[in-house]
């Protein structure tokens, strides 16, 4: 297993939050198209209020958790050790079910679409936790 410091589990961390959330934003606003003007406008709006909680209540306290666990390292770690190795299967699950929800439309686009924009703008702002920390310690 390639070993890495642990300033890069911190980097690859925040660049696989930033990268995820701006993907599934993107998958998001494939479906723009399938909703009316005020349609649009609430799933926008809603996705962002609904990515600013799930950020400020969920995943920016994951994001320190994260920080914190990766900083107690103190010799160079697996690349992988970035997350928890419980947390890799969380992370299956969860792709998994937005595969089965985009796939077989058990749950409509416009109820989709709020719910990808707002745990895409989630994982994206909360992702500046660890760029942040980065930058205060190299000061």
């Amino acid at each position: 297993m390639p070993k890495v410091d642990k300033k890069y589990l911190i980097l690859i961390s925040g660049l696989l939050w930033s990268g995820v959330g701006i993907l599934l934003i993107k998958i998001a606003s494939k479906w723009f198209h399938l909703l009316s003007g005020n349609a649009l406008i609430y799933a926008i709006l809603g996705g962002i209020l609904l990515g600013t909680a799930i950020s400020y209540f969920g995943f920016s306290n994951l994001a320190v958790k994260n920080i914190e666990r990766i900083n107690l390292y103190t010799d160079k770690v697996c690349i992988w050790a970035f997350q928890k190795w419980q947390s890799y299967f969380l992370i299956i699950f969860m792709i998994s079910l937005g595969i089965f929800m985009r796939k077989a439309s058990v749950i409509p686009k416009f109820l989709l679409t709020p719910m990808y924009i707002g745990i895409g703008f989630a994982l994206f702002t909360a992702s500046f936790k660890y760029y942040i920390f980065l930058l205060k310690k190299n000061k």
